[in-house]
């Protein structure tokens, strides 16, 4: 068993939920949690995170961090790192799991070193995932390069210089939060310019706020397309507190608005910068009735909900969650602008489009958009494919909660990724499952 106390693989059988009642923390962010450890380790001297994620996306960042020299010990909730500042261990190979954010930001800071190489377990998920546009700015600045047509395995090693730069934003923004984790240990620092319709303003918003909170003097637009961080710079150490997580919580919220009950999640602030936060908005507009007071939304579930039309690019990490209300919502629902969904752990259109199909739903897709029409039943007693995602295992458990019959959902401890105590939290509030522990092997 592991600290969970679920079989190390399961699937997860969901049984249909009367009604969800009760309250809950959130999570630690994620997102945060992963750019408050990196900061940290950039920092010389010691720096408290206070409140980090157990994800295993965190895991593979303190991981990671620890390969390359830092000090990284767990403390009750709390994570003390005592930092390699701008001298990463050079000659190292990292292996970030199936962490994609984690991987890239690293890449970047690897230019620092005289050679580091990153592998992965993951070759049908990670591994075929796109670096391209952020190993040709590194060879820009100097950094030299190998890898398998822009894939893993990499390697980088420096010295790379300051100065101008571009990076191409349509695919992801984690190559320009990459660069600017990197940029202020830069002698010259970095004018980085972000081409390409831009991605996900609100994670690169975080990461400047992760330099902001370790010292680091940073200046943009506000439609960040350039991003001007001064060399020369050194992170300052201290003690930061990570956020509630917005993206899991939204799961939450939706199961709460989907079901009677009442359900109150805490530790989530009004004015994160966390794009996700749109969540609440959207389940509002929907017809759920969502109340918030401080840094606590509680929801008064089992209303009518209607369709929307959104863009999506704001809060992608939360668009499947939300497509469980949509599944419940008369009317169609339409998420545009979602393109970047596609380059996920799996391709969150198509394969979502299957998956709601097999539960005899109506969904239709383009390149960059999603469509669901909404159903009053959905019959389950089928199987349904986790397609090894933690957002899609969500989805599935969602819709499954509001199911006539049980429904079985594959590779369901993929959930760790982002939320590892997400059936625990559901189950505290009323929601049942069995796990079927699966080949280890």
């Amino acid at each position: 068993m592991t600290p969970d106390g679920l079989p190390e693989r399961f699937d997860v059988i969901v049984h249909p939920a009367r009604e969800l009642r009760g309250e809950l923390r959130a999570q630690p962010s994620k997102n945060y949690t992963t750019r408050y450890l990196l900061a940290a380790a950039l920092a010389p001297g010691e720096t408290r995170v206070v409140g980090v994620a157990t994800s295993e996306d965190a895991e593979a960042m303190i991981r990671c961090l620890r390969d390359w020299g830092a000090g990284v010990e767990r403390v009750g909730d709390d994570a003390v790192v005592r930092g390699f500042g701008a001298h990463p261990r050079p000659g190292v190979t990292l292996n970030p799991g199936n962490a994609g954010a984690v991987a890239r930001f690293l890449m970047g800071v690897a230019a620092l070193t005289g050679g580091t190489t990153f592998v992965t377990d993951y070759a049908d998920s990670l591994g075929r995932r796109p670096q391209g546009d952020l190993l040709e700015a590194l060879e820009r600045l100097g950094a030299r390069v190998t890898s398998r047509d822009g894939r893993l395995p990499i390697s980088i090693s420096g010295p790379v210089r300051g100065g101008l730069v571009q990076v191409g934003a349509e695919r992801s923004s984690q190559y320009a939060s990459a660069l600017m984790f990197l940029a202020p240990l830069l002698q010259g620092g970095l004018d980085l310019r972000l081409t390409g319709e831009i991605k996900s303003h609100a994670p690169l918003r975080q990461t400047l706020d992760t330099l902001a909170a370790f010292g680091v003097t940073a200046s943009a637009p506000d439609d960040l397309s350039r991003v001007t961080i001064p060399g020369g710079q050194t992170y300052r150490a201290g003690r930061v507190l990570v956020p509630g997580d917005y993206p899991g919580s939204a799961a939450i919220l939706t199961a709460a608005a989907l079901l009677p009950g009442e359900v109150t999640v805490t530790n989530l602030r009004a004015n994160d910068l966390q794009g996700e936060r749109e969540a609440v908005d959207v389940l509002r507009e929907m017809g759920a009735d969502l109340a918030r007071e401080g840094d606590r939304v509680t929801v008064r579930g089992g209303r009518p909900l209607h369709a929307v039309t959104r863009d999506g690019d704001g809060f992608t990490d939360a668009v499947q969650a939300l497509t469980a209300a949509a599944a419940s919502a008369e009317g169609t629902t339409t998420w545009e602008n979602v393109e970047t969904l596609r380059l996920k752990e799996c391709d969150r259109i198509s394969d979502t489009r299957r998956e709601l199909e097999r539960l005899g739903l109506t969904a239709g897709e383009t390149q960059d958009s999603l469509t669901v029409t909404g159903t009053p039943r959905i019959a389950g007693g089928v199987t349904a494919d986790g397609h090894g995602d933690h957002r899609m295992i969500m989805l599935l458990t969602l819709l499954g909660l509001r199911a006539e019959a049980p429904l079985r959902i594959t590779g369901a401890h993929h959930i760790r990724k982002s939320y590892p105590g997400f059936f625990r939290h559901l189950e505290e509030l009323g929601a049942r499952f069995e796990y079927v522990e699966t080949d280890t092997h």
